[in-house]
């Protein structure tokens, strides 16, 4: 097996009203995600959050955390402190903030001084939605043949970019897609697994979706897409992060607000995703 293949879920960290970590809440999530065929989690880099998931997460069970900075020095910083704290690799983020700048020359010599420095090993992130920048091929390939670069997130729906990826890696350089909207698309291409937000919802129906195609059910794993796209597109595109918690509550997890800048969604979107929860059959009966 690659390593870090599988499927994972970038988690939620759930805040009190006062703005305070709930870690009693975060511990009670990531409980109740080992209970599910889950690989592992995906953490954000801060050291007390790190410190209370890796205490919940069993070591047979891999722990990634996001140290992805805008400078070369802080992100090998990050990913010391995130090693350091026990995670078992790094999602590394593309720098985005000098736009015109990065090319596939400096993301090769960032990612590169940044495996050289890590001691866990590396994955490469590309997510243009936000950062505005595209991890060119080029540079994917380069990389791939660092000895702690193990793989890559690949976050948008371009399957021929994913397809590009795949076929100028390596066979054990592990691919991961990042888009629930694709994710058929995307296992069809040959990817190695995801991390997925909506797997922190539905990780059996992401598990199943690999499993089924694995089996040759492409019709059967086709239709579980069309049954998971409203849900996608909820806590993906259309209300992001505050969807996403919005609906953990409704299941019964920590969540809380979101950080400002961000808000809370209206209750016509909770009773929304309530609908989708429940048409999945994962909402429980009262």
């Amino acid at each position: 097996m690659k390593p870090f293949s599988g499927v994972f879920t970038p988690i939620i960290t759930p805040f009190r009203g006062d703005g305070a970590i709930d870690e009693a809440g975060m511990r009670r999530n990531v409980a109740r995600w080992m209970t599910m065929p889950l690989t592992g989690l995906v953490v954000l880099e801060a050291d007390r959050v790190i410190d209370i998931v890796r205490s919940e997460v069993p070591r047979d069970r891999p722990l990634i955390a996001g140290t992805g900075r805008e400078s070369t020095t802080a992100t090998i910083a990050a990913t010391r402190r995130a090693a350091a704290a026990g995670v078992d690799a790094v999602l590394v983020r593309t720098p985005s903030f000098f736009k015109s700048q990065m090319t596939a020359e400096v993301f090769v010599r960032h990612y590169t001084e940044v495996a050289d420095a890590s001691p866990v090993p590396v994955l490469l992130y590309n997510v243009t939605m936000f950062t505005g920048v595209t991890l060119p091929a080029d540079a994917v390939a380069t990389l791939a043949s660092h000895p702690n670069i193990v793989g890559m997130k690949e976050s948008g729906s371009d399957i021929g970019l994913i397809s590009e990826y795949i076929a100028r890696t390596p066979d054990d350089f592990t691919v991961l897609a990042g888009s629930a909207a694709t994710l058929f698309h995307a296992l069809c291409a040959d990817c190695d697994g995801a991390v997925l937000a909506l797997a922190a919802l539905v990780p059996r129906e992401i598990v199943g979706m690999q499993a089924l195609l694995e089996e040759g059910r492409l019709d059967d794993a086709r239709t579980l897409q069309r049954r998971l796209m409203p849900l996608a597109r909820s806590v993906g595109a259309l209300y992001g992060v505050p969807g996403l918690k919005a609906a953990l509550e409704l299941m019964g997890f920590a969540a809380g607000p979101p950080r400002p800048p961000l808000r809370p969604v209206s209750p016509q979107t909770i009773d929304l995703l309530r609908a989708q929860l429940d048409a999945l059959g994962v909402l429980e009966k009262v």
